[in-house]
């Protein structure tokens, strides 16, 4: 897997993100597929099912909702990897970390500081392979 996976464009800019290795970094790759299919971030989190859920009804607006979990269930999977490691190396220079970490600060429960924290993995991991494919056409 991790021998397919070199031969992708994106593989360099994957490699380089904080929590992913060897044998995530083509893990996720291979869930998410091409990233420019998406066409914007909040795309590829709802097809993550890290996204919040909405309930609303009238004026009302309910304000903590559960994540909607569609779409693949083994991206949800390795995201959680993903975060866990980040959690496990602790790299203070890492945005990721940081919101990790203030979310575990404030008191907030395992599952919703996991879940922001794939949110936020995946909205970065959007914008850099996005702007790496972008400058490799030109």
């Amino acid at each position: 897997m991790n021998e397919t996976a070199s031969k992708l464009p994106e593989y360099p800019v994957v490699m380089s993100m904080k929590g992913v290795g060897p044998s995530l970094g083509p893990q996720l790759m291979a869930e998410i597929g091409d990233v420019t299919r998406f066409s914007h971030k909040a795309a590829i989190t709802a097809f993550a099912g890290v996204d919040p859920g909405v309930n609303e009804s009238g004026t009302y607006a309910q304000k903590s909702v559960h994540t909607t979990k569609r779409g693949s269930s083994e991206l949800r999977r390795t995201l959680f990897l993903v975060m866990d490691a980040l959690i496990k190396s602790m790299p203070q220079d890492d945005p990721v970390y940081q919101f990790l970490d203030k979310k575990r600060l404030q008191g907030k429960p395992y599952y919703v500081y996991m879940t922001a924290g794939a949110n936020k993995f995946l909205r970065i991991y959007y914008g850099k392979v996005k702007e790496y494919l972008s400058k490799l056409e030109k």
